[in-house]
Order: structure tokens, then C-alpha cells, then sequence
């Protein structure tokens, strides 16, 4: 299979959990490896819903990295075989950038 990750991301209103699964059956081992892969772990944490807190009309809660991570992590949960990544570090600050390219495109995409 093969998944896209666009520059720009796409978000609908919605909960993080349900933007990340977009229909696709929760799988908490998975889902969990996808949040850290994707940098959105601190973000999680401080949201006081946790992966169930709404993101508004297409992302209006969400900064622009917060937005490119949890599209990040809707194509990682995919689980492909091919992955095509526009420009995913873009919209992100340094830390999470390095964060991005060593634990997701340098690791869990090599499975």
C-alpha cells in the first residue's frame, strides 16, 4: 500500500485519536508507537483530553507543527508499504524536527 503525507495537512473537526485513525480500528500498541514516532507525546500530555481532545473546524485549536505531526502520525498508523513525504519537517521547530527525522524517517519507517 502506499500513503501520502502532503505539506499541507489536513484536519478535520474532530477528536486527535479520530484524526489519527481516520476509520481504521484502534490499536493501542500501534497507536501509542505512532504518538511517539510523530513527536505528539508532550503535546498529549498537556491537552487536558488527552488523544480525545476536539480540534476544531480544521485544526483551529492545533498550531501549524501540531497539525503536520498528527497528519504525520494518520499515515504512519496506515501502516504502508510506501511512504511519500512532502516536506514533513517544514512546519516544525528545530528540536522536533531532529526528533522527526532520527525516530521516524531514519527508524520506523526502515521496518
Amino acid at each position: 500500500s502506499f500513503c501520502y503525507v502532503p505539506q499541507e495537512s489536513w484536519i478535520f473537526s474532530s477528536s486527535i485519536k479520530n484524526n489519527i485513525l481516520f476509520g481504521k480500528d484502534y490499536d493501542h500498541k500501534l497507536f501509542q508507537r505512532v504518538i511517539h514516532a510523530s513527536a505528539l507525546q508532550t503535546d498529549i500530555e498537556q491537552w487536558s483530553h488527552g488523544v480525545e481532545t476536539l480540534v476544531g473546524d480544521q485544526g483551529l485549536m492545533l498550531s501549524g507543527g501540531q497539525k503536520a505531526r498528527v497528519n504525520m502520525a494518520r499515515a504512519l498508523y496506515r501502516d504502508a508499504d510506501i511512504y511519500l513525504l512532502d516536506d514533513p519537517l517544514s512546519a516544525v521547530d528545530v528540536k522536533v524536527s531532529k526528533h522527526l527525522f532520527e525516530k521516524t524517517i531514519k527508524k520506523y519507517l526502515r521496518k
